[in-house]
């Protein structure tokens, strides 16, 4: 097993000893969506970019030839997203924890005033993912309720707020919306996607937003492609669209960028 793996190269203690020389401050992913200058605190409208690297994925295989993953960070960056989702898990997505550190020693270096929030995107199920989260420079991670217990799910993300990480608290049915706001989220993400079949269908999210009460951050996530698709979710009252294979795909990010922002 991956993780397993990982924990005999990199003990906990040891990570935690990384976790010491991570620069502070940590960036608020719902506050970079909610208070951006595009968000509905600044009087825009209520819609953000959370934009996604990855090299492959399950259903679409390898996306890139060469993941150039600090330049598209940068320009993920110049171009507004409020956030960045960093895939890290290898054997589906082709993404390695080390584009994390990577990724936010560049933005450090190259936007020291301010960066988008840094996601983790992992199938996380182990308190050493969330440690190594916070050790490779995350502001948040993604927490998935199909994958995890009622319990697992609250210690986790219990863990993440000791950690000083958001979560993002993914669900993709109604039984899913009640369990995850049973635990104290910093947003719920609502997956377009059926991870069984690899189906996407954007009326998941137009289902299940009106179950979620309005001071929760939301993003919509999986099959926005286009501006009619921005469009559509914005209408559901979600705050945030993340958006991955049509931007890695896009031979213009920075036109693409512009297409998806509204």
């Amino acid at each position: 097993m991956e993780v397993e793996q990982r924990k005999l190269h990199e003990p906990l203690d040891a990570l935690k000893r990384r976790q010491d020389l991570v620069r502070t401050p940590q960036w608020s992913m719902v506050r970079s969506v909610l208070e951006g200058p595009r968000g509905p605190s600044a009087g825009g409208k209520r819609i953000q970019l959370i934009a996604e690297i990855k090299k492959a994925t399950p259903s679409k295989g390898r996306l890139v030839a060469t993941l150039e993953h600090r330049a598209l960070a940068r320009a993920y960056t110049n171009g507004g997203a409020a956030a960045i989702s960093v895939l890290t898990e290898s054997k589906y997505f082709m993404g390695a924890i080390d584009h994390l550190s990577d990724i936010r020693a560049s933005l450090d270096g190259s936007y020291p005033g301010g960066r988008p929030a840094l996601l983790r995107k992992d199938f996380i199920f182990d308190p050493y993912q969330v440690h190594e989260a916070r050790a490779y420079g995350a502001d948040a991670i993604l927490l998935i309720v199909a994958i995890l217990t009622d319990e697992k799910l609250a210690e986790l993300n219990e863990l993440s707020h000791k950690l000083g990480l958001e979560t993002l608290v993914e669900v993709a049915s109604e039984e899913q919306v009640e369990r995850a706001l049973k635990v104290d989220g910093d947003m719920i993400g609502i997956n377009n996607r059926d991870l069984r079949t690899f189906e996407v269908d954007l009326a998941v999210t137009e289902r299940l937003r009106p179950l979620i009460p309005l001071d929760h951050a939301v993003a919509a996530l999986s099959g926005v492609h286009a501006r009619a698709d921005v469009e559509r979710m914005a209408k559901c009252g979600v705050h945030a669209v993340l958006v991955g294979e049509s931007l890695m795909t896009a031979p213009d990010v920075p036109t693409k960028m512009r297409e998806l922002l509204l």
